[in-house]
């Protein structure tokens, strides 16, 4: 069959790839897709904006698609489901209302307390005034985030209350309507990607992101510069609970909201030093970088799990397949990311890379006259998979460390608490 993979990322040259790999599947596009993605054997790109869904719908009528796979959260967020959906055309992402578990931090927030889902607590506020006296009677570090879409660059973790009312004046002045001041939990973070149908949902292998643009997790958040899987501190206990008393009362609370969620449902968890998992934030589609880190290590071909949740069947399939070992992403990035940064430089020795065992993810790059160039912040996902964490790590860094391009970044220290 032929699928439709929607972005332009890391994270839709990974889905692409691990598509390829299916025995049923011919040939996967890309809309709009990126260098990497033009470049991969059974790949083909369609320049169209992800936003443009009449054109898109025709695309897919015109190579007789069978699926459509989402990867970016704004699409979902302004209905490309249900667009493809009214069209009779297979499509993995939830509506446009199920959609709003990423793009409403407050609807979110009260879906997960309808729930009974453990989560911090917050308070969300439409006026800076407001959120500053609330602030007043707090204490730090403290939490502070944007309600809308924000390219994962909407949480501001304030050390300090004068930080977190400068939080609050910058994300209003960014014009988002409403601002979450939130309790700050302590612990480590695992992200949880579940594919759900609507009614059942099957967590996929645990990972850890690495949001902040400096070694040691220091500086400002970035969209994700690596990640590794699966995360030992999510433990089968762990997992066991986070199905039962996380995934499963979230995809209940969506029913009872007359929500059918057919997609990714992603759990940005915080594992407490007593063991608990709290829910963080949800999004609504694949992780970007753990997307790199985690489909590398499967083994199930993904066609037939995306096609189970379209067609409300996930319970029928068998129990997933895993590769023995562990999986690191790390992310070369342009410099001056996550602020201001270049364009346009030419990428070189991939093929080096490639060689040293390293699956090279594209998702800041284009090609222009059969050049390779840069056109993102991050740029590539250099992934590595190995017997144990030691070995792909080392993997990961032999393949990065001679990649070029004009001020390239990557972080040498991704998956340092399990290295």
């Amino acid at each position: 069959m032929k699928v439709l993979v929607v972005g332009s990322g890391g994270r839709e040259h990974a889905l692409a790839c691990t598509l390829l790999k299916s025995p049923n599947v011919e040939q996967v596009f890309c809309t709009p897709g990126n260098g990497g993605t033009a470049t991969t054997e059974g790949c083909k790109n369609i320049p169209l904006p992800v936003e443009d869904f009449e054109r898109i719908a025709d695309t897919i009528k015109e190579n007789d698609i069978s699926l459509v796979v989402v990867g970016p959260e704004l699409p979902l967020s302004i209905g490309i489901a249900d667009y493809l959906q009214s069209q009779n055309i297979s499509v993995f992402g939830p509506t446009k209302a199920g959609a709003q578990i990423e793009s409403s931090k407050t609807w979110a927030k009260d879906l997960m307390n309808d729930a009974g889902v453990p989560t911090a607590t917050s308070e969300t506020f439409t006026k800076a005034e407001a959120a500053k006296a609330y602030l007043s009677e707090q204490s730090a570090p403290i939490v502070i985030k944007a309600d809308g879409l924000a390219a994962g660059k909407g949480v501001i973790v304030a050390q300090t209350l004068e930080e977190a009312t400068e939080a609050i004046d910058f994300l209003f002045s960014q014009g988002f309507s409403k601002v979450l001041v939130e309790e700050f939990l302590v612990g480590e973070e695992v992200s949880v990607l579940a594919l759900c149908d609507g009614v059942t949902v099957v967590p996929l292998l645990p990972s850890q992101d690495h949001k902040r643009i400096g070694e040691g997790d220091t500086g400002k958040n970035t969209g994700g510069m690596g990640a590794y899987a699966p995360a030992p501190v999510a433990t089968p206990e762990i997992m066991k609970r986070v199905e039962s008393e996380i995934l499963q009362p979230t995809v209940k609370a969506l029913q009872q909201r007359g929500i059918d969620y057919r997609g990714v449902l992603y759990a940005g968890l915080m594992i407490t030093p007593e063991g608990e998992p709290k829910v963080l934030e949800y999004n609504c589609r694949f992780g970007d970088p753990e997307t790199q880190a985690v489909l590398p290590l499967l083994e199930t071909p993904l066609d037939e799990l995306l096609l189970a949740c379209t067609e409300q069947k996930l319970a029928r399939q068998p129990p997933l397949k895993w590769k023995q070992g562990s999986a690191v992403c790390v992310i070369a990035a342009s410099g001056g990311y996550p602020d201001a940064y270049q364009k346009g430089y030419p990428i070189a020795n991939i093929d080096t890379a490639t060689a040293a065992g390293a699956i090279v993810f594209h998702a800041g790059t284009s090609i222009e006259r059969e050049q390779l160039l840069t056109s993102g912040g991050r740029v590539l996902g250099v992934t590595a998979v190995g017997e144990n964490f030691k070995e792909a790590i080392a993997k990961a860094y032999r393949a990065i460390n001679g990649i070029e391009f004009e001020g390239i970044y990557y972080r040498r220290d991704i998956g340092h608490r399990v290295s």
